[in-house]
C-alpha cells in the first residue's frame, strides 16, 4: 500500500494534469497556482511576516517548504533575519549578508486553509484560461465561426464558441431573425477585446464582410482568388449587392457566383434568411459601375462629379421609382457600393436643372463682363461657369472660340479681372464690418471671401482661428440624400445643407495640408510670444535660486 505521503504527491500531479488539460492550459501554471496557494496557507500557520516559498516538482510530486532569512549581526526582524551563529547552522560557510534557506515542515492544511488555497488556484487558473482565450481569437478579426446559441439577453445573442463565448449585438443581427438557445449560428469575428472578466468577442451576422466570407465558401472561384468580391453593400435581412470581377477572361464572375441552377447564391442566400442579393460584374469605369449598380433600373446617363464625389444619374421617367427602390433602398445600396453620392433624377427634371443653370451662368457673365446676352450665352454654351474661368484661362484658347477673336479675348479677361477685384473689395468690406481682423488677411490660402464666412462663425481674431481643429475648418459639409417620391412612401424633398456638420470652410475645398497650414500659421504667434518669455522669466529664476542658497547657509 502507497504511504501517505507517495499518495499526496500522486494525488497532487493527478490533479494538475487533469485542470491543465481540462483548461487547455500550460500544465506549469497550475503547478505555478498550487505553490503559491501553499505559500499563502504555510504564511497563515507560520505567520504572514515570514518569507516563506514553495516548490513542487512537476515530475515526482515532491513538496518542499523553506523560508528565506538574512544573515546579521543583530537580529532586529525575527521573522526575516538571523544571527551569525544560527546560520552557520542552517548553513556552512554562511556570512553576515548572505539570504539562506530555512527549511520547514510541510503545512497540514486545515478546512479553512485549503478552503483559502483552492480560491488562489482557481484564480490562478482562471487569469491563465482567459489569457489563453486572447491568445486564440485575438488574430482571427475577420474569420467566419460556427457556435452554439447560449442564451438571449437583452436582445443580444450570447453563443458557446466551445472554448469561449462571443456575443452578437442587436445592432450586428439580421432584422427578424429568431434566436433559438441550443440552435447551431454562424457569424464573422468582427473584433476581439481584452477585458478583465475575459475576452470579449464581438460577433456579426450584419456586416457585408459576413457575406463575402459566406462566398467565399461557397464559390471555390472566389477561395482561389480567381474571381475578387471588390465591394459590397447590404440592408441586412432584405437585400444586398455585391461587385465581382475575374482574373481569368474565360471565367464569368457572375454566372460563376450564381452557380448551376442558382445554387451557389441560394445557399448563402439561406444563410442570410431570405436576403436578396445582386450580383454585379465591376468596372474601374465610375460610371459603367453605376449603371451596373442600378440594376434592374436603366440609366440614360451618368455625370460625375469628382470634386465633391458626387454622380447624377438621369433616368427614364418609368424607371424612376425602380432605380430608387423601396423607400430608397436601391439607390441607397448603389451609393454604398460605389463610394459616391448618387442623385437620381428624370430626364425632364435634368433638362430643368440644366436650363436653370445655363440661363444663372448667363446673366452673371452678362452683368458681370457687361455684355450682351448672346456673347453670354455663347461663353456658357463654351463651357465656362465661373468669373476665375475667364481671367485666368489660356488667352489663345478664348479667342479660338467661334465668332471671337484676340482682341475681343483680352477685353473679356480684363473685364473678368476687374469683377473679380470688385468682389474682393466687396468682401474685404464686409468681413471688416464683421470685424473680423486684418491679421487674418496675411494667413496664407485664405481669401476674403473665406474671411467673410470665418466672420459670420464668429471666428474674428488669430486665436478664436488658433484654437480650431483642422477637420473644423476644412471637412466639406456634408447633404442630406436626395429624397424623391418612392414606390410606396411619402412625398420626398429635395436634397439640403445641413449646417451643422462639416468645417466652417468645408464649401471652399480646402486639401488637408492647405488647412494645416492656415491653422498652424494662426498658431505662430503663440510660439513667439513664449520665446519673447523666457528671457524675461531666467532672471526671476536666477534670484529664487540664489534666495534658496541664501536660507540653506
Amino acid at each position: 500500500m502507497a504511504s501517505p505521503i507517495s499518495a499526496n504527491k500522486a494525488e497532487l500531479l493527478a490533479i494538475a494534469n487533469a485542470v491543465a488539460s481540462e483548461k487547455m492550459i500550460d500544465k506549469s501554471i497550475v503547478i505555478e497556482a498550487m505553490e503559491e496557494a501553499i505559500q499563502k496557507a504555510a504564511r497563515a500557520r507560520y505567520g504572514a511576516e515570514n518569507d516563506i516559498r514553495a516548490k513542487l516538482d512537476p515530475m515526482t510530486g515532491d513538496l518542499r517548504l523553506w523560508r528565506v532569512v538574512e544573515v546579521v549581526e543583530e537580529v532586529e526582524d525575527y521573522f526575516k533575519q538571523v544571527d551569525l551563529k544560527q546560520a552557520q547552522k542552517l548553513q556552512d560557510g554562511a556570512a553576515v549578508g548572505d539570504f539562506i534557506v530555512d527549511p520547514l515542515p510541510p503545512v497540514d492544511l486545515g478546512r479553512i486553509d485549503a478552503q483559502s488555497a483552492k480560491q488562489v488556484i482557481f484564480q490562478k487558473v482562471r487569469d491563465a484560461e482567459r489569457e489563453r482565450q486572447y491568445e486564440e481569437f485575438k488574430d482571427r478579426a475577420g474569420e467566419v465561426i460556427t457556435g452554439v446559441i447560449k442564451s438571449v439577453e437583452f436582445g443580444h445573442v450570447i453563443v458557446n464558441l466551445g472554448r469561449a463565448e462571443g456575443v452578437i449585438r442587436r445592432d450586428q443581427q439580421i432584422p427578424r431573425e429568431a434566436a433559438r438557445v441550443g440552435e447551431r449560428i454562424r457569424a464573422l469575428i468582427m473584433k476581439v477585446e481584452r477585458n478583465n472578466r475575459g475576452p470579449q468577442i464581438f460577433l456579426s451576422r450584419a456586416h457585408p464582410d459576413f457575406m463575402k466570407k459566406l462566398f467565399a465558401q461557397e464559390v471555390p472561384e472566389i477561395y482561389d482568388g480567381i474571381i475578387e468580391i471588390k465591394a459590397a453593400a447590404r440592408d441586412p435581412g432584405s437585400r444586398a449587392k455585391i461587385g465581382v470581377i475575374s482574373h481569368d477572361s474565360s471565367i464569368d464572375p457572375v454566372g460563376a457566383c450564381v452557380g448551376m441552377k442558382g445554387s451557389r447564391v441560394q445557399a448563402v442566400v439561406q444563410e442570410l434568411q431570405g436576403e436578396k442579393i445582386d450580383i454585379i460584374p465591376w468596372s474601374e469605369d465610375i460610371a459603367t459601375f453605376v449603371v451596373n449598380a442600378l440594376q434592374p433600373a436603366t440609366v440614360a446617363r451618368v455625370v460625375l462629379d469628382e470634386d465633391e464625389g458626387r454622380i447624377e444619374v438621369v433616368v427614364p421617367d418609368d424607371q424612376l421609382s425602380l432605380a430608387i427602390g423601396r423607400r430608397g433602398q436601391n439607390v441607397r445600396l448603389a451609393s454604398q457600393l460605389t463610394g459616391h453620392q448618387i442623385d437620381i433624377m428624370t430626364e425632364e427634371e435634368a433638362s430643368e436643372k440644366r436650363s436653370k443653370e445655363f440661363a444663372e451662368r448667363s446673366k452673371m457673365f452678362e452683368e458681370e463682363l457687361d455684355v450682351d446676352e448672346t456673347l453670354s450665352q455663347l461663353l456658357v454654351a463654351e463651357g465656362f461657369a465661373e468669373l476665375e474661368e475667364v481671367a485666368y484661362v489660356e488667352l489663345a484658347e478664348l479667342a479660338s472660340i467661334e465668332g471671337f477673336d484676340e482682341e475681343l479675348a483680352e477685353e473679356l479677361q480684363s473685364r473678368a479681372n476687374e469683377a473679380l477685384e470688385r468682389q474682393e473689395e466687396a468682401h474685404r468690406a464686409a468681413r471688416r464690418e464683421l470685424g473680423v481682423e486684418d491679421d487674418l488677411a496675411d494667413i496664407p490660402h485664405l481669401t476674403e471671401e473665406m474671411l467673410v464666412v470665418l466672420g459670420k462663425a464668429g471666428i474674428k481674431t488669430l486665436d478664436d482661428l488658433a484654437d480650431l481643429a483642422t477637420d473644423e475648418l476644412i471637412a466639406k459639409r456634408r447633404e442630406a440624400p436626395r429624397r424623391r417620391q418612392g414606390a410606396d412612401g411619402p412625398p420626398l424633398r429635395r436634397p439640403q445643407r445641413e449646417q451643422d456638420k462639416g468645417g466652417v470652410l468645408g464649401a471652399f475645398g480646402l486639401s488637408e495640408e492647405q488647412g494645416n497650414e492656415i491653422i498652424m500659421a494662426a498658431r505662430a504667434h503663440w510660439f513667439e510670444a513664449e520665446e519673447d518669455a523666457a528671457p524675461a522669466a531666467a532672471p526671476e529664476a536666477q534670484a529664487e535660486e540664489a534666495a534658496d542658497a541664501e536660507s540653506s547657509q
